[in-house]
């Protein structure tokens, strides 16, 4: 890919730049958690977005993406936003770090990726991000603090793509490490990285290729059912709630409103068992907990679809550690913990099981974590 994208800032602008690369991510475990203070706990992987980039010394951005085929260009002021949407990521990384005070000035680039597009891996974080890292890089010798970096990431897609996502995304994107997983305090923002070298095992996403239509907004729905938990229970959000404190206002909660409650709870101890067991190797209760995940997604939140939970049967079946949907859910891909030695025969099974029943492949994506944001060549 980076042959690819030399070739191309060659021929289109002539000379050489400096090549950026940054992650998509899985979160291995913490689904729903965010909105409600909790953790999650994602990692960097080895698909990527990757840049040549270089400054041009005028006040516009001349921006080729390989992969849409499309060239955009646009000056830095907020009038200057382009219409296209996926320059739109790039735009808006520009302007949020000028309105922090910061410094970007007019560049080339040119930028492929692949990150596979739909499969819940991040792709737009890892855009924002690639290009934060490197205007940081460029023009500001790497004053702005990693984490504002992701900061700003999720600031693009609130304020230029109408995206009202949390930080986990841009923090994976940003602040992964290789052979690590990252467990994010959602409340304080503080991070911590746990060892991730699963010897002996795979991490395998099977992607559905599926989306449901939804007619409502079922996120907001059961964000709302959770922040009337929280308030019946008298705290600011579910990340104080316990089991106990739960059943005790059972009676005064609706049968809705109590599943989505013990879900989160539910989860937001997992997510902290999980981080145990990884401390001591223990790669077998990694996989109960995701299972235990993919059942309260499925029965108690609900954002589970029939697909997903097939997938889910087919790796029980299968003997593989541990699955669960990954994302937000309705559709998109489950992540599976697998030994090496059933890694070929799930991969055939699944997919034919799956393409037997719904009448389509599912992608398979091994993934490896891997480093985030950083700079891949002069």
């Amino acid at each position: 890919m980076e042959d690819k994208i030399r070739k191309i800032f060659e021929e289109r602008f002539g000379g050489k730049g400096a090549v950026y690369a940054s992650a998509g991510r899985i979160n291995l475990i913490g689904e729903h958690t965010d909105y409600n203070e909790g953790y999650v706990f994602p990692g960097a992987i080895d698909k990527v977005i990757m840049a040549e980039i270089r400054p041009n010394g005028t006040d516009k951005v001349r921006l080729f993406s390989i992969d849409i085929n499309e060239y955009v260009e646009f000056g830095l002021k907020e009038e200057d936003a382009p219409k296209e949407g996926w320059a739109r990521y790039v735009f808006g990384v520009c302007r949020e770090i000028l309105k922090r005070g910061f410094e970007v000035h007019g560049f080339d680039a040119v930028f492929a990726g692949n990150v596979p597009l739909g499969a819940g891996l991040s792709s737009s974080a890892a855009l924002e991000s690639c290009f934060a890292f490197a205007l940081n890089d460029l023009f500001n010798q790497n004053k702005i603090p990693q984490f504002e970096l992701a900061l700003i990431g999720q600031s693009t897609e609130h304020n230029y793509c109408g995206v009202n996502c949390g930080i986990m995304d841009q923090f994976a994107s940003v602040c992964g490490k290789k052979g690590n997983l990252m467990r994010l305090d959602c409340r304080s923002l503080e991070y911590e990285y746990f060892p991730f070298n699963p010897q002996g095992y795979k991490l395998v996403l099977v992607d559905s290729r599926v989306k449901h239509e939804l007619k409502d907004s079922p996120y907001n729905k059961r964000r709302e059912s959770c922040e009337r938990v929280a308030s019946r229970l008298g705290l600011p959000s579910l990340r104080e709630a316990t089991m106990e404190m739960l059943e005790a206002a059972k009676a005064d909660i609706s049968e809705e409103d109590y599943k989505r409650a013990r879900f989160v709870i539910g989860e937001k101890q997992r997510v902290l068992d999980v981080c145990d067991a990884l401390e001591k190797g223990d790669y077998e209760t990694v996989g109960k907990k995701m299972y235990e995940t993919h059942h309260g997604l499925s029965k108690d939140y609900e954002v589970s679809c029939e697909e997903l939970d097939f997938l889910n049967d087919v790796a029980k079946e299968e003997g593989v550690t541990g699955s669960r949907i990954m994302g937000g859910g309705f559709g998109g891909c489950t992540i599976n913990l697998v030994k090496d030695s059933l890694h070929d025969k799930f991969v055939k099974e699944v997919t034919e099981k799956f393409a037997a029943k719904y009448g389509h492949e599912p992608k398979i994506y091994d993934v490896v974590i891997s480093d985030g944001a950083r700079k891949v060549s002069e």
